[in-house]
């Protein structure tokens, strides 16, 4: 008897959980709109708050879409492994051609050579690169750019097309890949194809606009809907939960409204873009604007769909339940809207904000695909600084790189490595060897001998390694990514420099707590010079500081590789052209990384003071020191240097109590 009324129960409690399945999924069917056919999935942010969407009508009341047989998308049907040998690429890396242009070219073309051209994809030589870039002009309507007389059927080819406007002879592109601005879902090939954005004319070769955003968290005042209207503006929306401002059967009131011009960017939390047409370029605003944009049933790709995971910064939704939209945007916990309001900014800055940038992620997918498990994580690509910053030459492991220790709830672990580096005079750095070798977080000391005289025979004996490399006499070849290197954290120093053993060991305690920051001892700060209309640096003492001189800081060592790899060679060669100046490059560098300031430890005053580079003993630079800044700034296209005025010090330091309570005592010697 027991037996059978435990398998009615089991049978009651089945019939009725399958009944609730059949009901609840229409609904759910309703919150995810339809797509249209395509060979294979598509990158599209879907829905993450279905449990927001309540049904305001009945199923049978909504209008279907009319079912399309699937289509083949054109250009025969090309998939990576059969149009594409990557063969050439696998032993020098991603080497670009760009095949010579015929005719006059736009500002924006100019902008896309110069990006290609001053990287460190790009090479001379057809024999060598792996990948021929052409550039497809715009041409009247209906017409396509001749191909290259070696087209070779397109293989190992990007056509790179940064016009919406569909080519009628896409077939003649053979085996050759498109890099489009805005493709629709129905030509585009996943894989294979890469979607761009669509770049205004003015958007600048480097650098770019930051981010607009001031406050992730909605403000009273701020409107919570922005529409994009077709002449190329914003039409800002009330609260009001019963308006659709995009449909326009809508006969209620609407709210308070106000229209911005097509320049000025939408002031909302969320930014609403129909999907009827390619709007790439409001697409792009919403995102500097830091207004989370919100896709009604899109017909085109969003751009680099391949890598980036835009559910975590867009939201894609269907036009056809315009009560149920308005309701969910309301309806959103404030701390998801945080987070879709924070990646924005990151993209935006990461990827969208210049030419160089946009060319640069074209290149790096194409890259990754070569690569194939030895390329980017989808961690590096979805989160600051982001994959054109994390080299996958260095490692393909999160873990190794300094910027998502946080993230993983993890921490630097293990000693550091001293690399003193000796220039003229060239006199050996005996007192500091002893100084660094007594820390008990050291593990080895590296001198690379930079100077002309010849290195002493006999070096004083130390509890650590003590390793002498011969330098390449430039001042630059002390941030070369050296293979005798087996730490992590690195403690630059100059053979002139000065430290205690506690010093260094507080420093480093610090540097464990910020491992992508710098830490250091001597400190400069910049300024901008209403005078001389350009950038300036000091080494006054004061409370405010944006830079840390790498004679004597603590950094991590991808920083190296970063600095050897990543900077643009015009720099480099700046800095070894001007020694003096590579102090300002590796801050630039670090800053530009981060977005933040570096870090301040106690100094002893018996040390010597910092002065800027070229005037020994004089707080004021020279011309070709103020030059040296302005140049680099004009080399990353911004000022990257953030200013702070934090200093960490130990607990107790300088607290009137006894010695013995304090762990860094030597710090407070006079």
């Amino acid at each position: 008897m027991q037996s059978w009324r435990g398998k009615s129960l089991w049978l009651a409690l089945s019939a009725s959980w399958l009944l609730v399945l059949l009901r609840v999924f229409p609904l759910l069917r309703l919150a995810v709109p339809a797509r249209p056919w395509a060979s294979a999935p598509q990158g599209w942010p879907r829905w993450l708050d279905t449990e927001l969407l309540p049904s305001f009508s009945q199923p049978g009341e909504l209008p279907e879409d009319a079912p399309q047989p699937p289509q083949a998308p054109r250009g025969g049907g090309c998939d990576w492994g059969a149009c594409f040998d990557a063969s050439k690429c696998r032993t020098g890396g991603l080497k670009v051609f760009v095949h010579p242009v015929a005719g006059p070219i736009s500002a924006a073309h100019r902008k896309i050579l110069a990006s290609i051209e001053s990287s460190h994809y790009h090479t001379a030589s057809p024999e060598e690169a792996c990948l021929l870039l052409f550039l497809s002009l715009e041409v009247p309507a209906g017409e396509c750019s001749p191909v290259p007389q070696q087209w070779n059927g397109g293989r190992n080819h990007l056509v790179l097309d940064l016009h919406p406007a569909p080519c009628p002879q896409t077939f003649q592109r053979g085996r050759a890949m498109v890099a489009k601005a805005s493709p629709t879902v129905d030509t585009f090939r996943p894989g294979f194809d890469v979607a761009l954005p669509l770049l205004p004319e003015a958007h600048p070769l480097r650098g770019g606009a930051p981010g607009q955003l001031r406050q992730h968290s909605p403000h009273p005042g701020v409107p919570l809907l922005a529409l994009a209207e077709e002449r190329g503006g914003w039409r800002t929306a009330g609260t009001d939960p019963s308006a659709c401002p995009w449909d326009g059967r809508c006969e209620q009131n609407r709210g308070p409204e106000q229209t911005h011009p097509g320049g000025t960017l939408p002031n909302a939390t969320f930014c609403l873009i129909p999907g009827h047409r390619p709007d790439a370029l409001h697409f792009l605003q919403a995102l500097q604007a830091g207004c989370i944009p919100v896709l009604l049933s899109p017909r085109w790709e969003l751009p680099f769909s391949e890598v980036i995971d835009w559910t975590k910064a867009a939201i894609v939704a269907d036009e056809r339940l315009p009560f149920q939209v308005l309701a969910a945007l309301q309806e959103m916990p404030l701390t998801r809207v945080l987070a879709l309001r924070q990646q924005t900014q990151f993209l935006w800055d990461a990827y969208f904000s210049s030419v160089e940038k946009v060319m640069h992620t074209t290149l790096e997918i194409i890259q990754d695909r070569i690569f194939g498990a030895s390329a980017h994580a989808s961690l590096l690509w979805n989160s600051p600084p982001g994959a054109l910053l994390a080299l996958p030459t260095f490692s393909t492991s999160p873990s190794d790189f300094p910027f998502y220790h946080l993230q993983r709830g993890s921490h630097p672990v293990g000693r550091f490595s001293a690399l003193i580096w000796v220039g003229a005079p060239g006199q050996p750095p005996l007192k500091l060897i002893q100084a660094v070798a007594g820390s008990q977080n050291c593990a080895q000391i590296l001198v690379l001998w930079s100077s002309e005289k010849p290195p002493p025979s006999r070096w004083p004996e130390t509890a650590v390694p003590l390793t002498v490399m011969d330098g390449q006499r430039k001042v630059s070849d002390r941030f070369f990514p050296h293979r005798a290197i087996s730490t992590d954290a690195i403690l630059s120093l100059d053979g002139h420099s000065s430290v205690t053993t506690s010093e260094v060991d507080f420093a480093f305690l610090v540097w464990q707590s910020f491992p992508e920051r710098m830490v250091g001892f001597l400190t400069w700060n910049h300024f901008w010079d209403e005078a001389q209309g350009g950038w300036g640096y000091t080494a006054e003492r004061a409370n405010e500081f944006s830079m840390v001189l790498t004679s004597a800081a603590f950094y991590h060592r991808y920083y190296h590789t970063l600095f050897t790899h990543s900077l643009p060679k015009a720099l480099r060669t700046l800095a070894d052209e001007t020694p003096t100046c590579v102090d300002i490059l590796m801050n630039f560098l670090v800053a530009a990384v981060t977005k933040l300031p570096p870090i301040k430890v106690p100094y002893g005053k018996q040390h010597f003071e910092a002065t800027p580079p070229l005037v020994p003993g004089g707080p004021e630079p020279q011309p070709t020191a103020r030059d040296c800044i302005n140049q680099m700034a004009a080399g990353f296209g911004y000022m990257p240097l953030v200013s702070s005025r934090l200093r960490l010090d130990p607990v107790l330091f300088k607290d009137p109590v006894s010695v013995l309570r304090k762990k860094y005592r030597s710090l407070e010697k006079p």
